[in-house]
């Protein structure tokens, strides 16, 4: 528990503005000496809702276009479909945001929920009783993210590499676990949860699971030493790792969750089609993705809110439906996608690249009279 405290104090020294609990210090010569509390919490306070401020703009622009464009579009109906068309997605969303915080990525998530939708479908097919299922399906995914994170933290392979890797390796495992078959006919209880909404509400079953997931990811992102520690490590591994934090276990234990996550939103994928086929999901993982980064979680690691992730969600899946009202050619989506994608990693950055703009045109400016009067001589 001594460990944890002292992990989590310099945790919060190394994740500074992502945290949102440094302090500022003075700039002069002599000892540093914290500043105001106050003042370092207005700071903060004011760097922390800076880009969520934009997702909220963002968002209500997307709902003015939407509305402007189709009178369906903020009907109950119509948002009961976005939330039942996103729901896996932004589920996926939120232990990928955990992991990139924590200076790695993911790529597999779309795989590990093909393989527990197949998996899902052939022991249905065998007649083995649904709640074992869901206990094989969890295994499943805590192996498939065990495996991620031991390859990323004990080989010391870039997590790019292992997740491109294992994204083609389960999604190969489900070609072979069901071949070309396909496994419907389940259970009125389960698909119903696809198709209809919380009782009561205008919520997918999805969607309802994902906001009670977002609650505990942000209470223990925000509110936890445990959280301290992923933005510590994104922010510098060596200070976490000086500071007595467990890197390697807690990646670990970050590809875990995702892997197990992922595997019960493949569950959440076959009731809603009804289907359980070997490419269930297939080229999910760029969507979550760009959610992500829309979110304003720093592709570097150390930064990024779950707030922010929830208005990714509902900004990326209002646009989505948006242009689906409007006929907009559906093909040409990834054009969408991939254009949030860029803008989400070149907005945050764009100070610290007109910084390094500056820097190289004043070097540049400092070393042109120096070489004229060097030919001179």
């Amino acid at each position: 528990m001594q460990a944890e405290r002292d992990a989590a104090g310099t945790g919060q020294a190394a994740a500074g503005p992502a945290t949102g609990h440094d302090e500022a210090v003075s700039a002069g010569p002599g000892p540093r000496r914290p500043a105001s509390r106050g003042a370092a919490a207005g700071q903060l306070l004011r760097r922390s809702a800076r880009w969520e401020t934009g997702l909220v703009v963002l968002v209500i622009a997307i709902a003015v276009f939407g509305a402007s464009t189709s009178s369906e579009f903020l009907t109950g109906y119509n948002l009961f479909n976005l939330g039942l068309s996103s729901g896996e997605i932004a589920i996926m969303a939120l232990p990928m945001t955990l992991i990139i915080i924590s200076g790695e990525i993911d790529l597999s998530v779309a795989s590990t929920l093909g393989m527990s939708s197949a998996l899902l479908g052939v022991l249905w097919s065998k007649g083995w009783p649904m709640l074992a299922i869901f206990a094989v399906l969890l295994l499943l995914g805590a192996a498939a993210g065990l495996l991620n994170g031991l390859l990323v933290t004990r080989v010391g392979l870039p997590s790019l590499a292992v997740t491109i890797g294992t994204l083609a390796l389960f999604r190969g495992i489900a070609l072979i676990t069901i071949g070309a078959n396909t496994v419907s006919n389940f259970p009125a209880a389960y698909t119903n949860m696809g198709v209809q909404p919380i009782p009561h509400t205008e919520l997918s079953y999805s969607a309802g699971i994902f906001i009670v997931l977002a609650v505990i990811f942000g209470v223990v992102l925000h509110g936890t030493p445990f959280g301290r520690s992923i933005y510590a490590m994104g922010a510098n591994q060596d200070a976490a790792l000086f500071a007595g934090i467990r890197v390697k276990r807690i990646k670990t234990l970050l590809y875990m969750i995702s892997g197990v996550v992922c595997a019960m939103a493949g569950a959440l994928w076959t009731f809603r089609l009804d289907t359980a086929v070997q490419n269930n999901g297939l080229g999910l993982e760029l969507d979550v993705v760009a959610i992500v980064l829309l979110a304003g979680v720093s592709i570097f690691g150390g930064k990024g809110s779950i707030v922010g992730v929830v208005l990714a969600v509902l900004a990326f899946a209002g646009l989505q439906n948006a242009l689906l009202l409007t006929n907009f050619n559906q093909e040409a989506t990834g054009i969408v996608i991939g254009g949030l994608l860029l803008a989400s990693v070149f907005v945050p950055n764009a100070v610290s690249f007109t910084a390094r703009a500056r820097e190289s045109l004043a070097r540049r400016s400092r070393a042109a009279p120096a070489a004229i009067g060097a030919g001179h001589e």
